[in-house]
């Protein structure tokens, strides 16, 4: 605790001079003075002597608090350039558009895997069967991946500007990210200066690297999975070991004897050493049970013992530590991650206290205070949740005008960051009659969702068993009359307590909720496909087969592109399908087959 405490006492600026206005270009660590605390303190790096023009000053402060502010809400680092151009920068990078841009970046690149050659745009996979896939012109992709190098040119020379010189040589990230940059635009440039006739392409294997770099949470895997590599080499090695030892055994044990049984075993599992060590290593992953034993306990049940000692000792031992170990080591290294988290967050708040305290600043028994009137300004020009800031601000209203807020009440006053908000829904609508008050309370009750949860199982229920007992009859005798009768009931019942709950919660809360905005776009769809089939069709009678009169009927009076019938049979053939998922299914089935069912004709 006495650590914490002096790490949140200490100044994290320098003093300026009496009588000087103090200006601040960058932060950077300040090994030397971090004390025994373990963390690394922040210093201005230089101070100029100039006197500059106090309304510019007054900006910068604000702008350097709420650049603070906003590293705090991201877990961002503060060590970074803080003059007045770099934080425009710093913003105008870290702003939605750039971060956007940056991710389009990263994915078309890696998309570029599915269309460079050797293409993957075929409809099968099958070679047999496959057509021959387009293959871009030499220069296309190319073009794509150059304006995507060039995002990242851009990325990497603003993070290093940012952050300087000496973090900028702390970084390996970024300096791996320089590395690749180079390799993979000289491989672009070989590539287009042998027209694009190079077989092996090292920018490929390099791709990823884009994706891991700009990914926190993957960074931090790695560092996890680096962390961990120690301890479980130990239990690999257990492992290897474990395997040698029973593969010797093997070997030894099912010997070349004249009994055929044995024979079958050892030509089929234990033939020599190398054989032996890939059967038991498959049999580790209990892939290959009881395949292995299955010769050899038919001539002995004794042989069983040995495959139980390697499974048990293997299994449920030693895998089971490996399994521990690396869940242990997880679970620490993410309690690490959070408490660092944690920490920039209370950094970058105490840092915007800290450059806000030289506007106006306000001592109440010898304790540094910041005007509230100062701290709504700046509150109101950080980017964050909506909710958050709102009750940031009333919280700050509360305050005395005129008065100030300690570095404690600083602090406290941005817990709301870690409060989540609660939705709030609009209020039922009130009924003066009793009646529609029992009706509202009855069908607004959750026992009406768990009723019709249960509708919705009988449905699916119910159409199960009449595709089963369909399926015993033969192709004459198969029609859609039960399953049209059944989904005609079963969507009348979906519409009503659709009604019911409007009538019950009032439209504005009936729509609040994200289910029953889904629920009810799903009926209304389904209402329409079903009055449209009965338009067409008629209603439903013995003999009614509609899947396979609607496609020929509306082949012959249809005018559109060919892609479009799909779509509509796929619409009527959902209305039998009984159920939401069926009806996704075939609506993707059938938008794939129009953009790619006709590629290959």
């Amino acid at each position: 605790m006495g650590q914490g405490t002096s790490a949140e006492t200490r100044p994290l600026l320098l003093p300026a001079a009496p009588g000087r206005v103090r200006r601040l270009s960058r932060l950077h660590r300040d090994n030397s003075g971090s004390g025994g605390d373990g963390h690394s303190g922040a210093t201005a790096a230089s101070l100029p002597s100039t006197v500059g023009n106090v309304t510019d000053d007054q900006n910068l402060y604000i702008n350097q608090a709420v650049v603070f502010i906003e590293d705090a809400i991201q877990y961002r680092s503060i060590y970074h350039r803080v003059d007045s151009d770099s934080l425009w920068l710093y913003r105008w990078y870290y702003s939605r558009i750039c971060q956007w841009i940056l991710s389009i970046a990263i994915t078309l690149i890696l998309v570029l895997a599915f269309i460079e050659r050797p293409s993957s745009l075929t409809i099968t996979s099958d070679v047999r069967y496959r057509p021959k896939a387009w293959e871009p012109p030499c220069g296309l992709t190319e073009t794509v991946e150059l304006l995507c190098f060039l995002v990242f040119i851009v990325d990497v020379s603003v993070k290093s500007y940012l952050i300087g010189w000496e973090e900028f040589r702390k970084t390996k990230w970024l300096m791996a990210y320089i590395v690749v940059l180079l390799v993979s635009l000289v491989d672009w440039a070989v590539s287009i200066y042998l027209s694009c006739g190079t077989t092996l392409r090292i920018r490929r294997f390099l791709r990823p690297f884009f994706l891991l770099q700009n990914s926190s949470m993957m960074k931090k895997t790695l560092k996890s999975i680096k962390s961990t590599l120690t301890e479980m080499g130990g239990v690999g090695l257990l492992l290897v070991l474990h395997l040698c030892l029973f593969t010797m055994f093997g070997v030894l044990l099912f010997a070349r004897t004249q009994d055929g049984q044995l024979d079958k075993e050892r030509n089929g599992y234990f033939h020599s050493l190398t054989e032996s060590w890939t059967t038991l290593l498959v049999l580790l992953t209990t892939a290959n049970n009881p395949d292995a034993m299955i010769a050899a306990y038919s001539k002995n049940r004794a042989y069983c013992i040995f495959f139980i000692l390697f499974i048990v000792i293997g299994n449920l031992v030693l895998m089971n530590l490996l399994t521990a170990i690396t869940y242990n080591q997880f679970r620490g290294y993410l309690l690490k991650s959070v408490q660092t988290s944690f920490f920039r967050r209370r950094l970058g708040i105490r840092a915007a206290f800290e450059v806000l305290c030289y506007l106006g600043t306000a001592v109440n028994n010898d304790v540094l205070c910041v005007p509230t009137w100062t701290l709504l300004q700046v509150v109101r020009k950080v980017e964050m949740n909506s909710h958050c800031k709102k009750a940031i601000i009333e919280r700050l209203k509360s305050y005395p005008q005129g008065g100030g807020l300690s570095s404690a009440q600083f602090q406290s006053l941005f817990d709301e960051l870690d409060r989540e908000s609660v939705k709030e829904h609009p209020p039922r609508p009130n009924y003066d009659s009793p009646f529609l008050q029992r009706i509202q309370f009855v069908f607004g009750h959750c026992y009406f969702e768990y009723l019709g949860n249960a509708v919705a199982l009988a449905n699916i229920i119910s159409v199960c068993v009449v595709l089963v007992i369909d399926m015993e009859k033969p192709p004459d005798g198969q029609d859609d009359f039960f399953l049209g009768v059944i989904n005609c009931f079963f969507i009348l019942c979906y519409l009503l307590e659709m009604l019911l709950k409007i009538f019950a919660l009032g439209l504005k809360r009936y729509v609040s909720y994200t289910r029953n905005v889904f629920d009810g776009v799903l009926t209304i769809v389904l209402m329409v496909l079903q009055v449209s089939t009965f338009a067409v069709y008629g209603f439903p009678h013995p003999g009614w087969y509609v899947f396979f009169i609607s496609y020929p009927a509306i082949t012959d009076h249809w005018d559109g592109p060919p892609p479009i019938i799909h779509l509509l049979c796929a619409a009527h053939w959902c209305l039998f399908c009984g159920g939401w998922e069926d009806f996704s299914i075939c609506l993707v089935a059938s938008l794939f087959k129009m953009s790619w069912g006709d590629s290959g004709a």
